[in-house]
């Protein structure tokens, strides 16, 4: 039986994983089994592009890593301009090429795959960087080329193929997942190491303009001076190492946490705030419901999509409206069965089923 060999960019890997670098993490991790599952004789390779090189530590058994060191802007550059170099210049003979973070190079055989987690670079030009814009040319030559595209939620999906005019066959939702780890309640951290207030709303997240922290912080103020018992604003992931918003009052940063620490920090939250503009999948709002807490979210189809009726939902461009659904999520039922609820919505998303519709796109034949 002659073997698949499938490769998938990886550079999300390196250093410390945003979103994109989990779901590429839990997409490697799912794949032996997936692949099993379908019958599929494959081997799996990745590779990264970086100039520095790094070695990714902690890939699954038989996953390798192939390639050069080359400068992603450098290939970028290239790609926005030609379709050289094609990618088995780089890695070698393959079947599939998986481009995880939009990024989708030409190749010669190849059958080309792409990940493409939102529209920001289209929809919100002004918040993204001169990097994120060149997918405005990337992701059009690859859909030139027939690059098959997957998404991280239908939402994202039905946007890509109504901006981009592709038929149906050509996007693939492949909605992420939680890991398990979410649904058991972490062991407490030791007193005083992680410096919380006993009563919290939480932010996870970056700074990007879309995640709408401004106005969460607008309107967290607004809440705070209109009653002696509110909670504070803790913020966690990038966004938790932002110096400037320490000033604020009722404001807490965590800095950077490990997997194990956020999940004690989500567990211990009153509730999760979420009110971004745009999203893909807006995986810390699962994440919160895998762990029994409630949300508050952004009223846009991907958040409606995975939070379902188990979230509080706002205009994110309103701070009066963000400001009153704080107040309506601070008053959300929170007994057992209601956190038990959350945690049987959450379940229903889970990695190997990403897995799995990901290789069914690496098996088609169209």
């Amino acid at each position: 039986m002659t073997r698949m060999r499938i490769v998938l960019e990886a550079t999300s890997l390196l250093g410390r994983r945003t979103g994109v670098g989990q779901y590429t993490g839990h997409l490697l991790d799912e794949l032996p089994a997936a692949l099993g599952r379908a019958g599929v004789a494959a081997d799996v390779a990745v590779t990264t592009w970086t100039a520095r090189g790094g070695a990714l530590h902690d890939l699954p058994a038989g996953v390798r890593q192939v390639g050069p060191r080359v400068p992603a802007r450098a290939l970028r550059t290239a790609w926005t301009r030609t379709d050289r170099p094609h990618v088995e210049t780089l890695v070698g003979r393959c079947d599939v090429m998986h481009g995880t973070n939009f990024v989708s190079p030409p190749t010669r055989r190849a059958r080309e795959v792409v990940t493409v987690h939102d529209l920001t670079y289209e929809e919100h030009r002004s918040t993204v960087s001169a990097d994120s814009l060149a997918y405005r040319t990337l992701v059009v030559r690859a859909l030139r080329r027939g690059a098959h595209v997957v998404t991280p939620s239908r939402a994202v999906a039905d946007a890509v193929r109504d901006f981009y005019d592709l038929p149906d066959e050509q996007v693939t939702p492949t909605p992420l997942g939680v890991d398990p780890q979410w649904f058991t309640p972490p062991a407490p951290a030791p007193a005083g190491r992680l410096d919380l207030p006993d009563d919290y709303v939480l932010f996870v997240g970056s700074l990007d303009p879309r995640k709408n922290l401004p106005r969460l912080v607008e309107a967290f103020e607004r809440v705070r001076a209109g009653r002696r018992d509110a909670p504070a604003l803790v913020l966690a992931g990038p966004a938790g190492r932002d110096e400037t918003l320490r000033a604020r009052p009722g404001v807490h940063l965590t800095g950077w946490l490990d997997d194990a620490d956020l999940r004690r920090v989500v567990a211990g939250a009153r509730a999760l705030a979420l009110p971004s503009i745009d999203e893909g999948f807006g995986l810390p709002a699962l994440e919160a419901l895998a762990s029994g807490r409630p949300v508050l979210a952004a009223d846009i189809p991907a958040l409606r999509e995975v939070s379902g009726p188990y979230a509080t939902y706002v205009d994110p461009h309103d701070t009066d409206a963000v400001a009153e659904g704080l107040e309506r999520v601070l008053q959300a039922d929170d007994g057992p069965t209601d956190r038990q609820a959350r945690r049987a919505h959450a379940a229903r998303w889970t990695w190997g089923a990403c897995a799995d519709a990901t290789v069914a796109v690496y098996m088609r034949t169209d």
